[in-house]
């Protein structure tokens, strides 16, 4: 029994469905019952989120593997791992598989990374199986990254960054999910190669016949120009010093991990927006 969460999700919902399709025993912990994606033969268990351990707990038991998919950023969002973990050991789950970030460490640029470092320790203080699946960011996002005004606005000055497909990270987690030999392993996912965002402003253009640029902020200019979404503070520091990952160079990591896993070569930014092209609709000519 695989217990998936984020099943409501864009990557909790591709991993069942592809879970379903390979005729895996699942399970998939919601929120809320009525929107757990219909997906033949999967059971359904409902918690409060991960924060209510006794709830996790409950529809934890009886499931040998939990793919744990980061939460929501959050203030309390480490404490939230924290109890989903916790949860798991006391209902005897084995092997935790989760969705980590790249470069996560003590000290990395990007706050989140921080924070999926110390949930990677606390899932290996708990006594239990696990894997790691260290994601690059997401190529779904780049094309949000552009305003409807065309600009893509950030301090990553020239760095680079492989991002990577839901589609792929969602392939991989099925092989690690339901193939033996993953056990204590972290693997990287990336794109197929590493790229800068005027890189990607120029395939934008080309894509979607408007021009689309990439200014390079300060990270003074990068705060006040976030300013205006009235955010917390927390969510504000992980936009920003996602883009100062980049330019430090944390990012520009190139890996062969899907294609030895998943059996195919991971999808680059041109190919998304041909096979994605609601992704950039708020960029299309008038």
């Amino acid at each position: 029994m695989i217990a998936v969460t984020g099943a409501t999700g864009e990557l909790g919902g591709r991993v069942a469905a592809r879970l379903a399709a390979a005729g895996a025993t699942q399970r998939l912990i919601v929120r809320d019952a009525a929107r757990a994606p219909d997906i033949a033969g999967a059971e359904v268990a409902v918690a409060g989120g991960y924060d209510d351990r006794a709830g996790m707990t409950d529809a934890l038991r009886g499931a040998e593997t939990l793919f744990l998919v980061s939460g929501r950023e959050a203030a309390d969002r480490v404490a939230q791992h924290y109890a989903a973990i916790d949860a798991a050991v006391d209902a005897g789950v084995q092997r935790i598989v989760y969705t980590s970030f790249l470069g996560a460490a003590p000290d990395a640029t990007f706050t989140l990374a921080r924070h999926h470092h110390l949930t990677e320790e606390h899932i290996r203080g708990a006594g239990v199986q696990h894997t790691f699946l260290r994601n690059s960011m997401y190529l779904d996002f780049v094309p949000f990254f552009a305003s409807p005004g065309g600009v893509i606005a950030g301090p990553a000055g020239d760095g680079r960054c492989a991002w990577v497909s839901r589609d792929d990270v969602a392939d991989v987690a099925v092989a690690v999910l339901t193939t033996p030999g993953h056990d204590g392993l972290t693997y990287e996912l990336t794109g197929p190669e590493a790229h800068t965002l005027t890189w990607a402003a120029e395939q934008l253009t080309r894509v979607t016949g408007r021009e689309v640029r990439y200014v390079d902020e300060t990270v003074e200019q990068a705060y006040a120009s976030r300013a205006k979404y009235d955010a917390p503070p927390f969510e504000v520091d992980g936009w920003v010093t996602s883009y100062l990952a980049v330019k430090a160079g944390e990012l520009d990591v190139v890996t062969d991990t899907v294609e030895r896993l998943a059996g195919h070569a991971p999808q680059a930014l041109p190919e998304f927006l041909e096979r994605n092209p609601g992704s950039w609709a708020h960029l299309a000519p008038a």
